[in-house]
């Protein structure tokens, strides 16, 4: 069965980017800011993983990732940032936000799946334990 990914960003061209270069591993789910995201979590959606950008507008990724970390609902979903925001890595304590990775626009695709890859793998090793 395929994992899913929740890709949240305001650019169109990053989402259809990131849709195909994962649509073939994992089953993709894109929204264009933090408020389409969480309309789509209370539906009764749960991510494998969130891939999110930080500057958006409505609810934006800060937000997004303080909903999700505080919610025990959402709080075991491995979060990846990428994001064109240079000064994010000192804004969250990677141990404490759940958030697995911190990447810059623009990115390395390759680097990239191999993240992704990593932190979905982790995950599943440490539901089984």
């Amino acid at each position: 069965m395929k994992k899913t990914v929740l890709i949240i960003d305001d650019s169109l061209p990053i989402r259809y980017l990131l849709e195909v270069m994962l649509n073939r591993t994992y089953n993709v789910v894109s929204a264009c800011d933090g408020l389409a995201a969480m309309a789509w979590l209370k539906g009764g959606n749960m991510p494998d993983l969130v891939i999110t950008d930080l500057q958006m507008p409505n609810i934006n990724g800060w937000e997004l990732i303080d909903f999700m970390t505080t919610s025990n609902l959402y709080q075991h979903i491995p979060l990846m940032v990428l994001s064109g925001v240079h000064d994010s890595a000192a804004q969250f304590p990677n141990t404490q936000k759940n958030i697995k990775t911190i990447m810059k626009k623009p990115f390395d695709p390759v680097k990239l799946l191999d993240t992704i890859d990593l932190v979905l793998k982790a995950q599943h090793v440490t539901a089984l334990s």
